[in-house]
């Protein structure tokens, strides 16, 4: 599938500069989005989806969190691919600099007018949550299957936030998001008769309906949030 986006180079806080996949909206602008990636990088999957959130209005910015230590990394879902990119998120690339790479796109897309709002998934699942806590300028936040969410629980919103988890992810222990849901009564923690990854069209646990349900109902906040 060929994507309709940019990779265009970006200076972050720190003065690297880092690839975002720019898109931008379909008809009207409805505001902007913020798209973080899973630990594979800006894969072609990534590409895929934030051109589906640009059909939707949305100007997206999707950035390649881990251009300083893996250069437009697009790992692949082999065994020893997997292996390569969860050392990059746990040894090489700190978290604190997804989250600062993250406010340096919200402030850049709220220049630009309009509301700013951010999904993400696996990887960004965590980040968009820990964004939602931390960054200032969202709108709102969805995060599909964080498995960093459930550590980060005594974090508070600043914004609107819906989470999504596969009901069978055999990466986030139910107990740990039943457990969550129940120190969060503020956000909606949706669950999925999935696995993990269940909205990437990539994976063994792509579960259509759970995708389009999580779609809906993120589409939904952004809607009754400004965009």
């Amino acid at each position: 599938m060929t994507t309709r986006g940019e990779l265009i180079p970006m200076p972050m806080s720190d003065g690297a500069s880092i690839g975002v996949y720019q898109v931008p909206p379909s008809g009207v602008r409805r505001g902007a989005l913020v798209l973080i990636q899973e630990i594979f990088g800006v894969t072609e999957h990534i590409r895929e989806q934030a051109d589906g959130w640009a059909d939707e209005g949305y100007e997206v910015w999707a950035p390649a969190l881990y251009d300083r230590v893996a250069p437009g990394l697009e790992a692949s879902y082999s065994p020893a691919d997997i292996e390569h990119a969860r050392h990059i998120a746990k040894e090489l690339h700190p978290f604190a600099t997804s989250i600062a790479d993250t406010q340096t796109c919200i402030d850049a897309l709220a220049a630009l007018g309009g509301p700013v709002f951010i999904t993400g998934y696996c990887y960004g699942g965590s980040v968009s949550w820990a964004a939602a806590c931390r960054c200032t300028g969202l709108a709102a936040a969805s995060g599909y299957y964080g498995g960093m969410v459930p550590s980060l629980v005594a974090e508070r919103p600043r914004c609107p936030t819906v989470l999504h988890f596969g009901r069978h992810d055999k990466n986030i222990p139910l107990e740990g998001v039943e457990a969550f849901a129940r120190a969060h009564p503020e956000t909606p923690v949706h669950l999925y008769d999935a696995g993990h990854g269940f909205n990437s069209d990539r994976r063994a646990d792509y579960h259509a309906e759970s995708a389009q349900r999580a779609r809906e109902r993120t589409l939904a906040l952004f809607r009754a949030n400004g965009g």
